[in-house]
C-alpha cells in the first residue's frame, strides 16, 4: 500500500491540465468552486474580434452554439431558483435513498400536475445542468472544462420548424411512409451537422475529452415520431408503425453521428447512457449508442453498491458504470446542489479520462478507453448490465496510466489490478427506490 501512495503522490506532481470539453447547457465561468478550472483560449482576447481566425469571436472560454455566440450563461435564469425547484430534487434524494414520507410523495404528485412548477422546473434543470456536470468533470483534478453550449434554456417544442408536404391527401399510405422516414432521417442529419460542428470545435481546440450529458432516449424519439406520423396520416400510428418510424429515427441519428466522432479523432466522447431505466441494445439513446474507438458510453450506480433504477444499461452498448445518485456539485451563481442521473455518471468516467491523459500524454482515446475499461471493479450487479462488468476505479485507472508509459496497455492493466484495491462503500442504503425516475437527458432536440 505505500508503494500505491507513493505513485499516487508522483501522479499529483507531474500532472498537467488536461482539457474537457463540456458539450452541455452552459457554464457558469464565475463561479468560485471552479476557479482555476475553467479553459482559455490562449489565442484569443475579448476584443469583440476572431483573434484566432476560427470563426468564434472573442471564444475566450468556448462557445455557445445554441445561440451563436461567446455568452456560455444567461443569469437572468437565476429567477427559476424558487424554493419548489429546490424542493423538488431534495424529495428526490429521499426517494431514491427510500426515505421519502406520505408528505414527500404527495407533494411530488401534486407538483408534477402543476403546469408552472413543470415549466420552471424544466428552465431550472438546463440553467444549472452544465455548471453540475462540468463540476464534476474537473473535481479534485488539475483538468479544465471548456463552455461547448448545445442546450437551449428554455428549448422549443420537438417538432418546431420541422415541415412536411401533406397538402395531397390522395397519396398512398406507402408513399407517407417513405416521405416521412426521409423527413425523420433530415432531421437527424441535421442534429448531427451542429455536433459535427462542435465537436470539430473541441478537437480544433485540443480537448482531450468532451463530455455529453445529452441525448434522446428512445421514448423521447417516439413523442417525437408519433407526432410527426400524426401530421402526415392525419391519424395515429399503430403499435408497430411507431416502432418502425422510431427505430428508422434513432437508427438515423446513431449512422449520422458518426461525423461527430471523425471530426475530433483525438479526443476521448464521454456520453450519459439515458434515464430510462431501459436496455440500450434493445431501444437505442443517441448519441450514447454510437460505437467508434474515441466513445464510452456510462451507467449510473450509487457510490459502488448497486446499478441505479433510472440508468440505462446495455452488455453491449454501455461500457461502463460510475456513481451517478446524490451527486454534489456546482451550480450558477455560488450554489451547490446535490442531483442524480447518468449526466453525472458520464462527467465522473470524464473526469478520470482526463487524469489519464495526465499522466501518459502519448495515449490515444483508444488507450484510455481501455484503461478505463480494464480497470473497473467487477461488480455482480454489473455482470449483465454493462460491457466492462464494473465500476471505473479512479486510482487503478491512474496507476495504469503511469505504467503505461513503460510497459504495454494491456500489462500495465493488469499489474495495476494487482497493486489497486477495489473502492469501499461509502455508506450503506437499507431501503433504496427502484421506482423513482431521474429527469430525462437534456434533449438535443430544439
Amino acid at each position: 500500500m505505500k508503494k500505491i501512495a507513493l505513485a499516487l503522490l508522483a501522479c499529483s506532481f507531474t500532472a498537467q491540465a488536461a482539457t474537457i470539453a463540456v458539450i452541455d447547457s452552459g457554464l457558469d465561468t464565475e463561479h468560485t468552486g471552479l476557479a482555476g478550472r475553467i479553459w482559455s483560449n490562449p489565442k484569443e482576447i475579448a476584443d469583440a474580434r476572431d483573434n484566432d481566425g476560427n470563426g468564434y469571436p472573442d471564444d475566450i472560454h468556448g462557445w455557445n452554439f445554441a445561440e451563436t455566440s461567446n455568452k456560455l450563461i444567461d443569469y437572468k435564469y437565476v429567477n427559476t431558483y424558487t424554493a419548489d425547484a429546490f424542493k423538488f430534487f431534495e424529495i428526490q434524494g429521499r426517494q431514491l435513498l427510500g426515505q421519502a414520507t406520505d408528505a414527500d410523495r404527495a407533494w411530488v404528485a401534486a407538483a408534477r400536475q402543476d403546469k408552472d412548477i413543470m415549466a420552471n422546473l424544466q428552465k431550472f434543470g438546463n440553467f444549472v445542468h452544465g455548471t453540475h456536470v462540468a463540476g464534476i468533470s474537473v473535481r479534485g483534478s488539475a483538468n479544465e472544462a471548456m463552455g461547448l453550449k448545445l442546450i437551449p434554456t428554455e428549448v422549443k417544442p420537438f417538432l418546431y420548424g420541422l415541415e412536411m408536404e401533406v397538402s395531397n391527401k390522395s397519396m398512398t399510405e406507402d408513399v407517407r411512409m417513405q416521405l416521412l422516414k426521409s423527413t425523420l432521417g433530415a432531421l437527424a442529419q441535421q442534429q448531427m451537422i451542429l455536433l459535427e460542428e462542435i465537436a470539430r470545435y473541441a478537437g480544433d481546440q485540443k480537448a482531450d475529452v468532451a463530455n455529453g450529458s445529452f441525448g434522446t432516449g428512445y421514448n423521447q424519439a417516439k413523442i417525437i415520431t408519433g407526432a410527426a406520423f400524426k401530421i402526415l396520416f392525419f391519424r395515429d400510428a399503430k403499435p408497430e408503425e411507431l416502432e418502425e418510424v422510431t427505430m428508422h429515427f434513432m437508427n438515423s441519428l446513431i449512422s449520422e453521428g458518426q461525423r461527430m466522432m471523425k471530426a475530433a479523432p483525438n479526443t476521448l466522447f464521454v456520453f450519459a447512457a439515458g434515464n430510462d431505466g431501459s436496455d440500450n441494445d434493445k431501444y437505442p439513446t443517441s448519441p450514447t449508442n454510437i460505437k467508434a474507438d474515441n466513445v464510452i458510453s456510462v451507467a449510473a450506480t450509487y457510490d459502488v453498491q448497486f446499478l441505479a433504477g433510472f440508468s440505462n444499461y446495455g452488455i453491449k452498448m454501455v461500457d461502463v458504470a460510475a456513481p451517478g445518485m446524490l451527486i454534489d456539485s456546482e451550480i450558477p451563481r455560488n450554489r451547490m446542489l446535490q442531483v442524480s442521473g447518468t449526466s453525472q455518471a458520464a462527467p465522473f468516467v470524464a473526469n478520470v479520462a482526463a487524469q489519464i491523459k495526465d499522466m501518459n500524454p502519448a495515449l490515444s482515446p483508444l488507450e484510455i478507453k481501455k484503461i478505463l475499461i480494464g480497470t473497473v471493479d467487477y461488480k455482480e450487479f454489473l455482470k449483465e448490465k454493462v460491457l466492462a462488468r464494473g465500476i471505473v476505479n479512479t486510482g487503478r485507472a491512474v496507476i495504469a496510466a503511469e505504467l503505461s508509459k513503460t510497459v504495454g496497455v494491456v500489462e500495465a492493466i493488469s499489474r495495476s489490478r494487482s497493486s489497486v484495491r477495489d473502492v469501499e462503500p461509502s455508506r450503506e442504503i437499507v431501503n433504496p427506490s427502484a421506482k423513482v425516475m431521474a429527469l430525462p437527458l437534456t434533449p438535443m432536440f430544439q
